[in-house]
């Protein structure tokens, strides 16, 4: 029998969740205002050291980052785990002696089963996958804001930039697994409850980049991810999905209108099941054909669109359901 959770526990799991939806949409702004407002107190001389400090460690999170298993191991990410519940399942072994690229599908609103169990130690990754180190590749320009590039680095997070992803497949030993969520800004609008659909028919630079480093592909399914907001999606060719593209185009990611189960912010508590699928051996080639990267795709789709089938009945889908593949 499940354990019920008092409403302490409840409350824990709430905040700790609310406070890391905040802070995936505020806390970069928030950084900025900090930073500018104390350049005018009496605290300017620790600003101005923290911005030479910051140059001389600029190009850091290309280079591995500043994981910090301190950070990962915080008590806040338990309660975060279990407010939905995220649950990491693994159908292969992956040796620690070869390096990886996993590509996480969908993209959901912000991603939350992908930062539950990859850049936190709450869901057993390493437990599950000894000799393997998780990387979540997120949008560059995140760590070109003052404190928190190092906040999401002490999370083992790397910028989603090629010198960041070659350094970490070709330069960090072995054992690395980069987590890339391939459909990015552009599948995350077509997250909705009830719909499975990634974006991924054109996405070839991960194919690319694993065949010129001979790194492995493994396809992960998170099932849940689409649940946790409901949003408003506009029709293709409609004045606001061409203005959201645009932003999109411009800014890195795209502007969702959402809303949780409480407080707007607050998500719905859906089961998150995240699920790792068997790796693809990929040959090193110096210069891959396109050939070569079509064959890799090809495998990667029909991985992708298997796992989604054996997994689904047991996550709480019907056996019709079908994934779309855009």
């Amino acid at each position: 029998m499940t354990k019920e959770k008092t409403q302490w526990k409840e409350f824990l799991e709430a905040i700790s969740v609310l406070q890391w939806v905040l802070s995936f949409l505020f806390l970069g702004v928030a950084c900025y205002i900090l930073m500018v407002y104390l350049m005018f107190t009496s605290l300017w001389p620790l600003c101005t050291l923290y911005f030479i400090w910051l140059v001389s460690d600029w190009h850091t999170p290309e280079r591995g980052g500043r994981r910090t298993i301190f950070v990962r191991k915080w008590r806040v990410w338990e309660h975060f785990r279990d407010f939905f519940p995220v649950k990491l399942v693994k159908t292969a072994e992956l040796n620690p002696n070869k390096n990886y690229i996993l590509g996480y599908h969908p993209h959901g609103i912000m991603s939350a089963g992908a930062f539950s169990c990859f850049s936190t130690d709450s869901c057993g990754f390493t437990k599950e996958f000894p000799g393997v180190r998780p990387s979540l590749a997120i949008l560059a320009g995140l760590f070109r804001i003052p404190v928190l590039r190092d906040y999401i680095m002490s999370a083992g997070m790397c910028p989603v930039s090629k010198p960041s992803l070659v350094h970490l497949l070709s330069k960090n030993g072995k054992g690395n697994a980069v987590v890339i969520v391939i459909g990015g800004a552009a599948e995350s609008l077509a997250s909705s409850p009830g719909l499975n659909t990634v974006v991924v028919k054109e996405r070839k630079g991960f194919v690319r980049l694993a065949l010129e480093l001979g790194a492995d592909l493994v396809p992960v399914y998170s099932f849940g991810e689409n649940e946790l907001f409901k949003q408003v999606i506009f029709s293709e060719g409609s004045l606001s999905r061409r203005l959201q593209d645009l932003f999109k185009k411009i800014m890195g990611f795209a502007p969702c209108l959402f809303v949780g189960e409480r407080f707007a912010f607050l998500p719905y508590r859906t089961p998150i099941t995240t699920v790792v699928g068997c790796p693809i051996s990929v040959p090193k080639r110096v210069t891959p054909s396109e050939e070569e990267v079509d064959h890799y795709h090809g495998l990667y789709m029909e991985a992708l669109s298997k796992l989604f089938h054996e997994h689904k009945v047991k996550c709480g889908l019907s056996e019709s359901h079908e994934l779309q593949i855009t």
